[in-house]
């Protein structure tokens, strides 16, 4: 019975893509068990859960803290079976550990859950970061909360927050390499111009599939100058917001480029602050990473890029677009967490 309340949480969680930041996607559902459970395609019968949550925004509630706002009866946000008590019977399902250390602008959901009287909790994974890796289920078990993992979905939990697991495990975001060649092993017309490869149908695949799950595109100076790109989310209703990532040392981007607006993130070794401050005119965030060897210092990036500043929030996931040479860049120096090629 935990498989369609967890598909519930993750399915929650994803409404969060985009604008959790460095912080997990989480879902959290309330369920009281009576009735029954449509097994068509894991959907679960509306009387059944009284109240759900998720983390939608980097620094606003988690997705507990959220459910049981939602569940106050004066709140705007009141859900089905708001004000109703806690019931010993109760299950709360969670996509990931509940946290137990100190927030500056959230409370520890574990000691939130022990007051609220929630005694059963079914969670998805445990959490990676050191300040909580089952110390949250030790904290809840402790006081004589039944705590179970839903092994069976772990791995939908760990696929949805790899983003965050990379920060956790590697200090960097995860990395998806994407790439499209014909059947014979071309990119490119043999003078270097496009050449057009995928079908429609791959391209609606990317972009709903790849690019709308991660934070944000990378790019080499070279696929700007030759194919001007947008770099956005298309062939999706309600596409996320994601980052472009343009990898450009001498600062070579042409004011008039289709990438050069709020959202994107230039990646120079330039010390020209004229163009700087032009490019930041037009909403773009300049970065300057020293060099080493021609190739950007990945500390001083990584830092950068996962460090959240005022409106920015950080990057836990990045796919990387091209071209050839920014692909072996990130291949030799082992930065490549998954590779997608597209053949057409």
């Amino acid at each position: 019975m935990h498989q369609p309340f967890m598909h519930r949480c993750l399915a929650l969680a994803e409404q969060g893509r985009g604008k959790t930041g460095i912080n997990p996607m989480v879902g959290a559902v309330l369920v009281r068990p009576a009735g029954r459970v449509k097994s068509e395609k894991w959907k679960v019968e509306n009387e059944l859960i009284i109240g759900e949550g998720y983390h939608q925004a980097f620094g606003g509630s988690h997705a507990e803290l959220q459910l049981f706002e939602k569940l106050d009866p004066t709140s705007p946000l009141r859900l089905r079976g708001a004000g109703q008590k806690i019931s010993s019977s109760d299950i709360l399902y969670v996509s990931l550990e509940p946290c137990c250390h100190s927030h500056k602008k959230t409370p520890p959901c574990a000691q939130m859950l022990i007051e609220k009287g929630i005694k059963n909790i079914v969670i998805g994974m445990q959490d990676p970061n050191p300040e909580v890796a089952g110390k949250g289920i030790e904290l809840l078990r402790s006081n004589d909360v039944n705590v179970s993992i839903a092994f069976a979905l772990t791995a939908d939990c760990l696929r949805l927050n790899r983003g965050f697991v990379s920060l956790m495990t590697k200090g960097r975001p995860w990395i998806t390499l994407k790439q499209a060649r014909t059947t014979d092993g071309r990119i490119a017309n043999d003078e270097g111009s496009p050449l057009r490869i995928t079908s429609k149908t791959q391209d609606e695949w990317s972009h709903s599939k790849l690019r709308a799950k991660h934070d944000a595109i990378l790019v080499g100076i070279g696929t700007v100058l030759r194919d001007d790109p947008e770099l956005t989310v298309r062939y999706t209703d309600n596409p996320p917001e994601i980052f472009r990532i343009i990898l450009d040392a001498s600062l070579q981007i042409p004011l008039t480029a289709r990438v050069v607006r709020r959202g994107t993130i230039v990646i120079a070794s330039s010390p020209d602050q004229k163009k700087i401050k032009e490019l930041e005119n037009r909403g773009v965030r300049v970065l300057t990473v020293p060099q080493k060897s021609s190739i950007f210092d990945w500390n001083t990036l990584w830092k950068l890029l996962i460090t959240p500043e005022s409106d920015f929030y950080g990057i836990s996931s990045i796919l990387v677009e091209g071209g050839a040479k920014t692909w072996e860049i990130f291949r030799k120096a082992g930065m490549v967490d998954e590779e997608v090629t597209l053949l057409g």
